[in-house]
């Protein structure tokens, strides 16, 4: 259920309730949908699916918050397999799981990311890892960041459901 963000709340809790909002955007677009839907490559010139939009967004939750932000060991399947290898892989594995499956995972992931957000010392804390410049994220970065891939991906996965039974809508 997607709930409008607060207008008179602290940063902190605005950002994570616009991140809430894109996620449940994004878990919507997935409802009702069978495997074979979820897997579908409605847009010719894209291999992007339902399916791999869902199981990429679970990644990118537990890799920026779990992972780069607090620190915490990568989760199976992603152990070891760091995108430079093969930086699609849950594109392409995503439809070994069921849409129950897939649509558990993220959402799992996110309500870990909140544990995380919640435990922070607010929105200047510091990432534990940097980026190659050696530069840490602060969380208010991160939540941005979240934001933004959450939302852009919301936006695709719209498209792509309007093209499997030309559900449309926010």
């Amino acid at each position: 259920m997607r709930i409008d963000p607060d207008r008179n709340v602290p940063e902190l809790e605005s950002l994570g309730q616009y991140l809430d909002y894109q996620r449940a955007t994004v878990l919507l677009k997935t409802e009702g949908l069978t495997a074979e839907q979820m897997s579908a490559k409605s847009i010719p010139t894209s291999e992007l699916t339902l399916a791999g939009l869902l199981y990429h967004l679970a990644l990118v939750e537990e890799s920026w918050l779990e992972v780069r932000f607090a620190g915490l060991p990568e989760r199976p399947p992603w152990v070891g397999g760091g995108g430079g290898a093969e930086p699609t892989r849950e594109f392409r594995t995503s439809v070994e799981l069921t849409p129950d499956q897939l649509r558990q995972r993220y959402a799992e992931a996110c309500q870990r990311s909140r544990d995380v957000v919640n435990s922070a010392n607010g929105p200047d804390q510091a990432s534990v890892a940097a980026n190659r410049d050696g530069v840490h994220f602060s969380l208010r970065w991160v939540l941005l960041h979240m934001i933004e891939e959450t939302a852009r991906h919301a936006g695709h996965a719209d498209f792509l459901r309007e093209a499997i039974d030309g559900v449309v809508g926010e």
